[in-house]
């Protein structure tokens, strides 16, 4: 058996004659392992006299030590030559031109958004939000719905599984909810509109199950419907961005508006294209009203004191029409090609300055 000398000068040796950490580990394995010569010196001390222990025992593990020590040293050595290799490999040319670079695009419909934010926010508009699950109360009964409406049913609707109470939320049909929970919130004067996600059960070229709205809701002493006519005229002709937007109300009925009205804007469909503010076709493109009293009621007002106006628009379909895209469905379809497209540049932002499109 060796020496514990002979042991110290071949582990330093081997220590110090590692190129990589593969080698380092070798070494340490041959001259600290369970079957190394130096565990080998360790076993006897059992069988030696105490005054044998006492002089053995300190030179077998301080030479343990230093064979740990020189290893750990030896290890980061390596470990810092290697990096300082990779840095020198992986080492950048900054001076050099930039690679090219995949774009992407802002979707249509986060565009269209903005677009109407910026025109609305310009009229003093405030942006309102609300929750996408709603209840049965904020969807439906606070917004004039009586049992058994239509809008109720479940062909129309998606109804989430019953609570404990046995109440089943829904995903909110229209952007209308955020109507109550303003009022509740917010004393009048109020101007706000709501953009968001809305949910029906439908799915064809025109319709998703998924899609876009945008309600609009004005509440004070003396509103009126003169003032509502012009509102949405002057947002027809900045979204468009046509000279004149003649428009059309129709009566209608909504359950949270009274009176209510459809409206049409002029337009032109020959030639495979829709042009606005000109021809001699008309298409609907919003509905609109004063509040209903008992919509005020729910929403915490007194309608012998206020009076409202509100609108609600698709979001999408305007992105349609104003930009000529054929197919609701595409919106959500993720086609790289599409998005290329029909997409807008991440710095392009509307604003009535310079204007809104591209």
């Amino acid at each position: 058996m060796p020496g514990i000398k002979d042991i110290q000068k071949s582990a330093l040796t081997a220590i110090a004659a590692a190129a990589n950490e593969a080698e380092l580990e070798a070494a340490r394995v041959e001259f600290l392992g369970k079957k190394s010569a130096l565990s080998e010196l360790m076993k006897t001390l059992g069988k030696m006299s105490p005054e044998e222990r006492q002089e053995k025992g300190p030179l077998y593990n301080g030479l343990r030590a230093e064979l740990t020590e020189a290893i750990a040293a030896k290890k980061a050595e390596l470990h810092e030559a290697a990096l300082n290799a990779r840095l020198a490999e992986e080492k950048i040319d900054v001076t050099l031109p930039p690679r090219p670079m995949p774009q992407g695009t802002i979707h249509p419909i986060t565009h269209v958004t903005d677009e109407i934010v910026a025109i609305f926010a310009d009229m003093g508009f405030a942006v309102a939000e609300g929750p996408d699950i709603e209840s049965d109360y904020y969807n439906f009964t606070a917004l004039n719905f009586p049992e058994g409406h239509p809008a109720r049913e479940m062909h129309d609707t998606f109804y989430m599984v019953p609570d404990e109470k046995g109440e089943r939320k829904v995903l909110r049909t229209h952007t209308s909810p955020v109507q109550i929970r303003t009022m509740e919130k917010q004393k009048p004067p109020l101007r706000v509109i709501i953009p968001g996600r809305t949910y029906r059960c439908d799915s064809d070229q025109t319709h998703t199950p998924m899609f876009h709205q945008l309600e609009g809701l004005a509440v004070d002493k003396t509103t009126t419907l003169g003032e509502l006519k012009w509102v949405l005229a002057e947002f027809c002709k900045a979204f468009f961005e046509v000279p004149e937007a003649p428009m059309r109300f129709r009566p209608s009925y909504f359950p949270f508006t009274e009176p209510s009205m459809e409206v049409d804007i002029l337009c032109d469909r020959s030639g495979g294209n829709v042009k606005i503010g000109e021809g001699e076709d008309w298409m609907e493109i919003l509905g609109c009203g004063m509040v209903h009293p008992n919509v005020l009621k729910f929403g915490g007002l007194d309608p012998d004191d206020y009076q409202g106006w509100a609108f609600g628009m698709g979001i999408d379909r305007l992105a349609m029409l104003k930009y000529g895209i054929p197919d609701l469905r595409d919106f959500f379809a993720a086609d790289l090609r599409w998005l290329k497209h029909y997409g807008f540049a991440a710095l392009d932002m509307p604003n009535l300055a310079t204007g809104l499109s591209r």
